[in-house]
């Protein structure tokens, strides 16, 4: 096992590579569609401009180079949460193992981020042209988008964000209080292994709803959502355990409030 002096430094760098490439990928899904680099308005007649499309290798060719980034995530992003693959860097990386798996998802995405290839001359699934909805639509995703980010980062602190980043697991191996996930209640491990993603309503939310949905917002979107589906399987015990949790914590906040009222 590698000294402590060396184990703090790496779950830090992998959890300061994890926040900048979250911070891109706002700039990536909101910032970007909604305040530039949209799509070139395609032609009054939507079905001839998708059918030249399957045509059109210039349209073809980026299409399938970004389909191939977005393939590459999610297979490091699946590959590396089974469990002979999480077994297999346990035994040669340790208590590394989370903060491994957070960057090489991290570089994984901002590979996608980087080298994405956007398709202003292919077609568009909709788009905010005329007014007033080029005024009132983009106003409407920016406000969607803006609620669903922070709602996105409050779950992530309700879920424990140190220990989601893998930097929890490291503290507590160097104050010797064993793995984070063994003083999880059987409940809470149960729910975390039905969802992978605690933010997938508002991540949905990010991916569709911006002004124009042109073709390689279109496939990021699709390919992207298909994955979320898949990757959760929650039943009524796990709800009623979110609900539990949920009225705990915010009877937690209030309960200084009561005391100032008294």
């Amino acid at each position: 096992m590698a000294p402590a002096l060396l184990l703090v430094p790496a779950a830090l760098a992998s959890f300061i590579l994890a926040f900048g490439t979250g911070v891109e990928f706002v700039r990536f899904t909101s910032l970007r569609p909604l305040l530039g680099g949209l799509p070139e308005p395609g032609g009054p007649d939507a079905r001839q401009g998708w059918l030249a499309a399957l045509q059109d290798y210039s349209i073809l060719g980026p299409l399938a180079w970004d389909l191939g980034l977005l393939i590459l995530f999610v297979g490091q992003h699946s590959l590396m949460a089974t469990e002979t693959v999480k077994a297999w860097m346990s035994r040669y990386f340790g208590v590394l193992q989370r903060s491994l798996y957070v960057a090489c998802t991290a570089l994984a995405l901002q590979l996608v981020m980087r080298y994405w290839e956007p398709v202003p001359r292919g077609p568009v699934l909709w788009e905010a042209r005329a007014e007033p909805w080029a005024t009132w639509v983009p106003l409407l995703c920016f406000v969607l988008h803006v609620i669903s980010w922070l709602l996105i980062f409050s779950i992530l602190l309700v879920f424990d964000y140190a220990e989601l980043m893998g930097v929890k697991q490291v503290y507590y191996h160097v104050l010797g209080l064993g793995e984070p996930l063994a003083l999880k209640s059987p409940r809470a491990l149960r729910l975390f292994s039905h969802l992978r993603h605690p933010v997938c309503v508002e991540l949905l939310t990010v991916l569709w709803v911006v002004p124009t949905l042109g073709s390689d917002r279109l496939l990021l979107a699709l390919l992207l959502t298909l994955y979320l589906g898949l990757a959760h399987g929650l039943d009524q015990q796990d709800l009623c355990y979110l609900r539990a949790q949920l009225q705990r914590k915010l009877s937690l906040l209030s309960r200084p409030q009561e005391g100032e009222a008294k």
